[in-house]
């Protein structure tokens, strides 16, 4: 994130090359995916201290935001951690393995299945969490607050635009 700028080089370089074409949203696209990139490095690393992966970290969360008794469905799952049905069941398995949640038959209807989180689970999420968050704020920190609330519109608009 410190070295240079190298979208702007990019686009400067299609401007020379290419004035008859607008490169500015590569300016914008480009330091998206940069961005993301360097970002998830750093969360992924974060998630490792941990003994989980990006994927076991979302479902972790999605169990602990469900409130007690901590448990949902494998639909609610896949929804909450935007991932398929078959990608939910292997963090799940991997989770399971850990004994960091357990799955459960659903009450009145024997076939149906919740996934809970353990009190391990519990344990472990609630002391990531935080360290999630406090990694956050620290790749935000170059932005005020204003500028953090200014940019956070301008990306909703374009996740529900």
């Amino acid at each position: 994130m410190a070295e240079v700028d190298r979208v702007a080089t990019f686009v400067e370089q299609w401007r020379r090359e290419r004035p008859d074409l607008d490169p500015s949203p590569m300016a914008v696209i480009g330091r998206m995916r940069r961005i993301s990139d360097d970002f998830t490095a750093a969360l992924v690393a974060n998630y490792r201290r941990f003994g989980i992966g990006e994927g076991e970290f979302d479902v972790l969360c999605a169990l602990r935001r469900a409130g007690d008794p901590f448990a949902l469905n494998p639909g609610e799952l896949a929804e909450h951690t935007m991932v398929t049905a078959g990608a939910t069941s292997k963090r799940v398995d991997r989770l399971e393995a850990a004994g960091l949640v357990a799955r459960q038959a659903r009450a009145g209807d024997g076939r149906g299945r919740v996934v809970t989180l353990t009190p391990e689970g519990r344990r472990l999420i609630d002391e990531a969490y935080p360290a999630h968050l406090e990694l956050e704020d620290g790749l935000l920190g170059p932005l005020s607050r204003g500028e953090r609330e200014q940019l956070e519109a301008l990306l909703r608009k374009l996740v529900v635009g």
